[in-house]
């Protein structure tokens, strides 16, 4: 992976939850490449083990945990191990998250024609819909609790939690997960003025449209091409195609790095190829 640009993470911890995902694992290897020891935290260990042996093969320094973001104590024990190993967490990425079937409708607009097949509004299931927001909220909140502990006393500390642009505008068919993405842009900003005094700056950033495991039933059909759906986001992003997950890492390194964004606190960062400014016109 080339970097945009450098930045000195030399003796940093970085923890980044969510990290052996598409989006994930290219930024737990950035933080990796800048010189930070990087823990990544998922639940497959599968692809956890492919993540950190990619990072340790290139020289870097990372290790693997499988855990649930929303099990206070698996995270306390992940603590307990990642200070014995390299001493206090300097930085999180809190980017675990996701949208589920079961709290996604069928149609973009309620009245459309119908099959038996067709989720409704109304058939959206209450259970999905706590699960959708139990892992995007909550499991932004609980890792911020137990690894932000350290952060008072660590020099540059810095949170970065990951939201969506489904936060500022929520997308058709996806409700839940556009709330719960809005949440956490809400918590993102609060948590920003919470720990002001204490020298930890909040952040997010807000990807637009980038292809993952998520989102790719939505997006291509199983010939691999564009289905409707990605063909008018599309024709409504002026740069005319979906972001690539390295086209995250310059704002993570930017945001993460305290003398180059030692002022800003409390923002969220869109990255969407011009789709929020694009009025359709």
């Amino acid at each position: 992976m080339d970097l945009p640009f450098q930045v000195d993470l030399q003796n940093k911890v970085a923890v980044i939850t969510g990290g052996s995902g598409v989006l994930g694992s290219v930024l737990s290897q950035a933080l990796a490449r800048c010189g930070a020891k990087v823990a990544v935290l998922a639940r497959n260990q599968e692809k956890i083990d492919r993540v950190v042996n990619t990072i340790n093969n290139n020289g870097g320094n990372a290790r693997g945990y499988s855990v649930d973001v929303l099990d206070q104590q698996q995270l306390l024990e992940v603590k307990k191990q990642i200070n014995e190993t390299w001493g206090s967490i300097d930085i999180l990425i809190n980017g675990a998250g996701g949208n589920h079937p079961k709290a996604t409708t069928s149609q973009e607009y309620y009245g459309e024609k119908a099959t038996q097949d067709t989720q409704t509004f109304f058939d959206l299931e209450s259970a999905a819909v706590d699960e959708l927001f139990q892992l995007n909220f909550s499991g932004t909140l609980i890792p911020t609790q137990v690894f932000a502990k350290d952060m008072p006393q660590t020099s540059g500390a810095t949170i970065i939690n990951i939201s969506s642009m489904n936060a500022f505008t929520p997308l058709t068919k996806i409700p839940a997960y556009s709330g719960a993405k809005a949440a956490v842009t809400n918590f993102t900003q609060w948590l920003a003025v919470h720990f002001s005094k204490v020298g930890i700056r909040v952040n997010a950033m807000a990807p637009g449209f980038f292809l993952t495991e998520q989102n790719r039933n939505l997006l291509l059909d199983e010939q691999g091409n564009y289905t409707e759906r990605a063909d008018k986001i599309i024709s409504q992003t002026p740069m005319e195609r979906f972001g690539e997950a390295e086209e995250l890492v310059g704002t993570l390194l930017w945001l993460v790095d305290s003398r180059a964004s030692s002022f800003v606190n409390g923002i969220v960062v869109p990255i969407d190829g011009g789709f929020s400014a694009y009025s359709g016109v």
